[in-house]
C-alpha cells in the first residue's frame, strides 16, 4: 500500500505543539537550518517515531506510515571560499544537488568528484563514499571532505573534522547515515577548467570489449575514468544497449585520445571525444523520491581485479535475462592512494566496481528463474573485497558488514553504541550498536 505523506512546517520552538497526525500518514519535515534539524531529530526520539533522512531522495528508504522524514532540500547553500593555505574550501548544504554544485563551481574553475547524477543530494552520496566519474583523478567524494556539521541522536549540533570528534569524522566517511544528520559539508575543491568526455561502443562480443577496456585502464593516467553500462530498453535512465563512457579530468583532448588509443584502435570500436563542462557530464535522471522503484535482484562489488571469470559472469547475466543491466566503473589512481584505515570505506586496493541487476517485476520471473538469478549473482559476488552501499538495494544484502572490512565493522559498531545507542538512525544500511 502506498503512503501518502503530508508536509508540515518544522516547529523549532519546543513549547509549540506539532500538528496532530490522526490518520497514520507519514510526516515530511523540511527544516530551514541546522537548529530545526536538531529539533526534528529530538522530536522523533521523544515521540518514538521512525526517522528517515533524505537529501536528494535517490535512496531506497521512503516515508512510512506514522514516521517522520527530514527532507533537507532547503539546506542547499553553496559558499565558495577564498584560496588559503588549507586549499579552496567550499561549504555546501546537505540538501544541495550535485548538478547545482558543479554549475556553481564552474565559474571559479573548480570541481569536486561527486558521483555521476545531477539530481543526487550531496549528503546522501557522501556518507556512502561517492564513486564518481572523476574517481581515478580525485578519489571518492569523501576524500575531498574536510569537515561536516552534524546533528547527533541526542540533538547536539557538532562541528566534526579530523581535529574535532575525529572518530565521528572517520565513521561518517563510508559508514552511511548511522551516526547523525549531516547538515553542511566542507570540501577542498581543486582546479577543474573542464573535462574531455565521450562514449564508445562496439557491435562485437562485449566480453572481449570489456577485456580491452580493462587492459586500456590498467596503465592509463589517473585523469581517465571509464564507466561501462549495458542496459535494457525498460531502463528510463539511459538508452538501451552497451556503451563505454569516459571522462578525462582536464581540457587536453589530445592527451585523452592518446590514453584511449589502445582501445579506440581496435576494429569495430566507434565513438568520439569532445571538451565539455563537468556539469554537463552528470546524468539527468528525473525521479520521484517517494517512488519505491522497480523490485530487483542485484549485487555490487569492489574488486581487486576485473578478471576474465568476473567479466564472463557479468556478460552472461546480461545475455540470459532481457530485463537486466550491468554497470562497471574503473577505480585505482587517486582512489587507491588513501590508506584503508583512514576512513570507514573499504577496498582501497580495488581497481574496478561492478554491479549486476535483474528486474523482478510481477510476472517477469518465476520461482525457478529467481533461484537461478540468485545463484548467478552470488557467483558474481565471489572474490569481491566488499559491497558498495550507495548502489545496494537493502533487500539484496545479507549483512551490513559486507560494506566494511572486519576491523572497520567492529569499530563502527562501537561508535554506534557511543553516539546512537538507541539506534534512532535505523532507516539505512543499519549498523546495530555493539562492542
Amino acid at each position: 500500500m502506498s503512503v501518502v505523506p503530508i508536509i508540515v512546517p518544522v516547529m523549532s520552538d519546543s513549547k509549540t505543539a506539532a500538528p496532530a497526525i490522526t490518520d497514520n500518514r507519514a510526516e515530511i519535515l523540511r527544516p530551514r537550518d541546522a537548529a530545526q534539524v536538531a529539533f526534528a531529530v529530538t522530536r522523533a526520539a521523544r515521540e518514538g517515531r521512525s526517522l528517515t533522512v533524505r537529501s536528494g531522495g535517490h535512496g531506497y528508504w521512503k516515508p512510512e506510515p506514522g514516521g517522520l522524514t527530514i527532507d533537507l532540500r532547503e539546506l542547499d547553500g553553496i559558499d565558495v571560499g577564498e584560496p588559503s593555505a588549507q586549499g579552496r574550501i567550499v561549504r555546501i548544504g546537505a540538501g544541495a544537488l550535485w548538478g547545482e554544485v558543479a554549475r556553481a563551481l564552474a565559474p571559479h574553475g573548480l570541481g569536486i568528484s561527486s558521483g555521476d547524477t545531477a539530481s543526487v543530494g550531496v549528503a546522501g552520496l557522501v556518507v556512502g563514499g561517492g564513486i564518481g566519474v572523476l574517481v581515478r583523478d580525485r578519489g571518492l567524494a569523501i576524500d575531498q571532505l574536510r569537515a561536516v556539521q552534524l546533528v547527533t541522536a541526542d540533538g547536539r549540533l557538532l562541528e566534526v573534522s579530523e581535529h574535532e570528534h575525529g572518530d565521528l569524522f572517520w565513521a561518517i566517511r563510508g559508514g552511511g547515515g548511522n551516526f547523525g544528520v549531516v547538515t553542511r559539508l566542507d570540501f577542498e575543491a581543486r582546479e577543474l577548467a573542464g573535462v574531455v568526455a565521450g562514449e564508445f561502443s562496439t557491435d562485437g562480443d562485449q566480453g572481449e570489449f570489456l577485456r580491452a577496456v580493462r587492459e586500456t585502464l590498467a596503465d592509463a593516467p589517473h585523469a581517465l575514468t571509464a564507466t561501462y553500462m549495458d542496459v535494457p530498453a525498460m531502463d528510463p535512465s539511459a538508452p538501451a544497449g552497451a556503451r563505454l563512457g569516459v571522462v578525462w579530468a582536464g581540457t587536453d583532448q589530445a592527451d585523452a585520445a592518446v590514453a584511449l588509443a589502445p582501445l579506440t584502435a581496435l576494429d569495430g570500436v566507434r565513438g568520439s571525444l569532445a571538451p565539455q563542462a563537468y556539469a554537463d557530464v552528470l546524468l539527468d535522471m528525473p525521479h520521484d523520491p517517494d517512488d519505491p522503484g522497480a523490485p530487483v535482484l542485484s549485487v555490487t562489488g569492489l574488486y581487486g581485479q576485473l578478471d576474465d571469470a568476473l567479466i564472463d559472469r557479468l556478460v552472461a547475466v546480461r545475455r540470459a535475462h532481457p530485463a537486466s543491466a550491468i554497470f562497471l566503473r574503473s577505480l585505482g589512481g587517486a582512489f587507491g592512494e588513501v590508506a584503508e584505515e583512514a576512513t570507514a570505506f573499504p577496498g582501497r586496493s580495488a581497481t574496478w566496481f561492478a554491479m549486476a541487476i535483474v528486474f523482478d517485476l510481477p510476472g517477469m520471473l518465476d520461482d525457478d528463474t529467481r533461484t537461478r538469478v540468485r545463484t548467478e549473482l552470488a557467483e558474481i559476488a565471489e572474490g569481491r573485497l566488499a559491497a558498495y552501499s550507495n548502489f545496494t538495494n537493502p533487500a539484496s544484502i545479507t549483512s551490513t558488514a559486507d560494506f566494511h572490512t572486519a576491523p572497520a565493522w567492529g569499530r563502527l559498531r562501537e561508535l554506534k553504541a557511543q553516539w546512537d545507542p538507541q539506534n534512532l538512525f535505523t532507516r539505512n544500511h543499519n549498523i546495530a550498536p555493539g562492542s
